[in-house]
This record gives structure tokens, C-alpha cells and sequence, in this order.
């Protein structure tokens, strides 16, 4: 299966620091997406540990099975960046999200643990691949209220779920056939809470319009015209995306 990738972050509009870090690894088929919380430079460091614990962990065991690769990489750096933390007072308590993907045979694996967020775009059609771990996201579950609704909740960025916030931490995987000219699609939630799924649908229909046909330079514009549609809505936030196309 041949991979063209495209992956790109910007510090928004409104923070002073990117707390949102990002790994692209085409010869091993894996990608992550780290969004960093913390005071001082918590985030910031909680989010460059991820994405230099996970890669390393799951390069160093390719002979796993996938599920506990993923598993085992992310809770790896849930223990690191716990110790890191305690280690160091004035990072207690810092923590961050991870999503990642990793190919393999015909199937990709996605680990999660937080609210940055995994896509599938099929047939023009876009779907969500993976679940927040957020109040918001445990309040639809329940059905609470709808997806409309739930946009307009003041605790949309409450997580119930972080890596490097406890000892241990519940990692999801989630399994999907690739098919050829699926394109998918990992970001933070400067992406995902800024541009809604249609308009994300939208802007990858419009420079990718048949998938069988793109290349490099359309996935490159793909991950600009993304970061700048989140930056042109407020950019509250930083802002990370690694876009993925099989062929």
C-alpha cells in the first residue's frame, strides 16, 4: 500500500506558545498528533514527549501485534511524562492527548486517548474514526443532547481522559480496512473545534477531487487551506493536522 502524507502546525491566533506537536514516519507507516496541556511548559513538553516516546516504542517492537503496539506505545508515554512531571514541580499535572495511526497489511490502527480526532473521508463522504474522551462526548453518550447541541456547551474542552494524568490510562484502538483512495485525516482541536466536518469535507473534495489522481503538492494544500480556515474562524487555539491519502 503506497502513502502520501502531509502534515503541518501553527500556533494560532490567540496563544502565545504551540503546545501541539506532531510525527510523520512514511518508512515505518506511523503518525501522531500530541495536543499539550500544562501551566508554564507543561503542554508544550508533554505533547514533544509523545511524539518522541511513541515513535521510538513502536519502532523498537514492530514484531507486536498492532492493538498492543498502539496500547503499549501510548501507555509508555503515559508513564514517562507522569514521572517527568512529578519529577519536576513546576509540571505537575501536565498532560496531552494523542491520536496516531499506523498501517499495516491492509488495516489501519488507531490509537486515541483525548479529544484530537481521527477522519475518514470515502466517496466524498467524511466520518469521524475515533471517540473523544471528553465531558461533552460522555454527555452525548448518554444522550444528553445532540451534536448541535452539544457545540454550544461551555465544557466542550473538559477531557476525562489524558495521557500523563495518572498512573495508568485506558487506551482506545480502533481497526479499519483500508480501502485504495481512502483518504484520512488526524488533528487537534484547533482544527476540529474551528471548522466543522462539512467544511473540513469541503476543502478536501475541493483540492483533492479524485483521490486516485492526487499527489504530494494537493495534500500539501489540503493541510494549508485547513490551518487557515481554523486561523480565519478565530484561531483560538493551536492547530495541528497530518492528512493521509492510500493508493
Amino acid at each position: 500500500m503506497g502513502l502520501i502524507a502531509s502534515g503541518n502546525t501553527d500556533i494560532g491566533r490567540k496563544r502565545k506558545t504551540n503546545q501541539d506537536s506532531y510525527h510523520m514516519s512514511p518508512e515505518h507507516k506511523l503518525f501522531v498528533v500530541a495536543d499539550g496541556m500544562g501551566g508554564h511548559n507543561g503542554g508544550d513538553i508533554a505533547s514533544q514527549m509523545a511524539v518522541k516516546i511513541l515513535p521510538d516504542y513502536v519502532v523498537k517492537n514492530l514484531q507486536m501485534d498492532p492493538v498492543n503496539l498502539l496500547t503499549g506505545s501510548i501507555k509508555e508515554s503515559n508513564r514517562s511524562i507522569k514521572h517527568f512531571g512529578e519529577t519536576h514541580p513546576e509540571l505537575v499535572g501536565m498532560g496531552t492527548t494523542i491520536v496516531s495511526f499506523f498501517f499495516k497489511g491492509q488495516n489501519l490502527y488507531i490509537g486515541n486517548v483525548g479529544d484530537s480526532r481521527a477522519y475518514l473521508v470515502n466517496h466524498k463522504k467524511i466520518f469521524q474514526l475515533s471517540r473523544d474522551h471528553s465531558l461533552v462526548q460522555e454527555k452525548l453518550n448518554y444522550g444528553v443532547y445532540d451534536r448541535e447541541q452539544a457545540a454550544l456547551d461551555p465544557q466542550k474542552n473538559v477531557l476525562v481522559r489524558t495521557v500523563g494524568f495518572e498512573d495508568d490510562v485506558e487506551v482506545d484502538v480502533f481497526v479499519y480496512k483500508v480501502n485504495k483512495n481512502d483518504i484520512f485525516l488526524i488533528c487537534s482541536d484547533g482544527l476540529h473545534g474551528k471548522v466543522s466536518d462539512e467544511d473540513i469535507l469541503y476543502l478536501i473534495n475541493k483540492f483533492i477531487p479524485d483521490p486516485a489522481l492526487a499527489n504530494q503538492a494537493a495534500a500539501d494544500r489540503v493541510i494549508k487551506a485547513l490551518i487557515d480556515q481554523a486561523n480565519d474562524n478565530g484561531g483560538q487555539d493551536n492547530i495541528t493536522a497530518i492528512l493521509v491519502i492510500a493508493q
